[in-house]
């Protein structure tokens, strides 16, 4: 079979081609899009994604013989995945090769938040000795609010426990294990937001979730709590957070993920169109308002990108791939 893999490591490409010696293989860095179809190539039938490459009709138009599409990541959001089911095309994810090394990422940036970390640096590099203006706050005693009790989830309500932070959640499933182990409170999500001191998201982005955070329910958020997102960048209304900083109803917030963080982390993309979409400009012009604001901290959706989760889940896209050609060998 004919093997197409984007966004790929060098030491990636390198196991993929110790797994598939037998197969015709390319390989690019780059995420799949309009710009980047390897027109030699469209006679794939297997195709390996990251978060970047956005598969669409147009995308797909160009692959005739597409039997499986598999994206290397736990969300989907970026993949349609009712074309695919119209054009009988397989498809398959990877969802918890990262659970861990999200939870524990989330607490970084929330340590950076609580004790002003960034700013630390900062002030040793430029060699001043004062820090009143890094007074932070002790995590000892506050309310997280976790929105999604999954595997992430999860962790994330552990390590809030195991350091003394009182624990709630919204989700539309309770977790028995939670409640016992960590005397978590399942609350409404309205009521989360009243509450909690620390707002940690981890649901994925699809119909029911997106903009879950928006301009109607962000005002209920607690004065003065903070805002942490490692899910995806659609489920909070970029509107809805600048104006909870602007209004002062937020302290601060941390973002791995961002609404367009692909346009945002490589602006080329949107120059290259002809005619850019207004509303994705003006989301990229807001996430520069993000960048450079002082109580927000931005990363480039980097929560998963540790060195054992990332050789999870390529150990995990090689097997989905010969549970693939298994079946239709």
């Amino acid at each position: 079979m004919k093997m197409l893999f984007f966004e790929c490591e060098p030491w990636q490409e390198t196991l993929f081609r110790k797994a598939f010696t037998k197969n015709q293989l390319f390989f690019s860095p780059h995420p799949l899009t309009q710009n980047t179809i390897p027109q030699n190539h469209l006679d794939a039938e297997i195709i390996s994604i990251f978060t970047c490459s956005c598969i669409n009709p147009n995308i797909l138009n160009h692959f005739p013989n597409l039997k499986f599409l598999i994206t290397r990541s736990t969300g989907y959001d970026h993949v349609d995945l009712s074309e695919l089911k119209k054009r009988t095309i397989a498809f398959a994810y990877i969802p918890h090769y990262a659970d861990r090394s999200v939870a524990e990422y989330t607490f970084a940036l929330i340590f950076n938040l609580a004790r002003k970390i960034n700013l630390a640096i900062k002030v040793s590099q430029e060699h001043s000795h004062s820090i009143d203006v890094l007074r932070g706050f002790d995590l000892w005693g506050k309310t997280i609010g976790v929105i999604g009790t999954g595997n992430i989830g999860s962790n994330v309500i552990r390590i809030a426990h195991c350091i003394g932070m009182k624990t709630i959640a919204f989700d539309v499933k309770q977790n028995d294990i939670l409640i016992k182990e960590c005397g978590t409170n399942y609350l409404s999500l309205e009521k989360l937001l009243q509450n909690a001191d620390i707002i940690s998201i981890h649901v994925p982005l699809n119909e029911k979730t997106f903009h879950l955070i928006n301009k109607k329910n962000i005002s209920l958020i607690k004065i003065g709590a903070y805002l942490i997102n490692t899910a995806r960048g659609g489920i909070i209304d970029t509107d809805a957070l600048i104006e909870a900083l602007q209004k002062n109803i937020i302290a601060g917030a941390a973002l791995d993920v961002l609404e367009e963080e692909c346009l945002t982390h490589d602006p080329s993309r949107l120059l290259s169109q002809s005619h850019p979409d207004e509303k994705r400009l003006k989301i990229a012009l807001e996430n520069n308002y993000l960048l450079n604001h002082p109580n927000v901290i931005i990363t480039p959706h980097n929560a998963f990108n540790s060195k054992e989760a990332l050789e999870r889940l390529t150990r995990e896209t090689i097997a989905e791939i010969e549970k693939f050609k298994k079946g239709n060998g």
